[in-house]
């Protein structure tokens, strides 16, 4: 599923490291809802961290599985518990990322 090539991704991987998580998934898991926030701020963002919380009854490979099943939203990187998310912004003003991601 996944269209980034591995320049791609190492530049995303790059530009997130120091990034922390912006959205978290806690004992509430996951859900539409969720899902609906996580694609509201990837929209303005394009790249961020997601934490799934020592409480949550999810483990990384089910927030992974259900964010791409239910989104265009692609994932980037696992690192333990946090996972690095891309999408490219449908808003021009807001591709931060994108270009530089076209451009490699």
């Amino acid at each position: 599923m996944s269209t980034l090539r591995g320049k791609q991704k190492r530049y995303l991987r790059a530009q997130a490291h120091s990034m922390h998580p912006l959205v978290n998934v806690g004992k509430n898991g996951l859900s539409k809802i969720w899902l609906d926030q996580v694609e509201d701020a990837i929209e303005k963002r394009e790249l961020f961290k997601i934490a799934i919380l020592q409480n949550a009854d999810v483990d990384v490979n089910d927030v992974k599985t259900y964010i791409e099943d239910n989104s265009r939203i692609e994932i980037v990187q696992t690192i333990g518990r946090i996972l690095v998310v891309y999408k490219r912004s449908d808003n021009p003003d807001n591709r931060e990322f994108s270009n530089e991601v076209d451009a490699i």
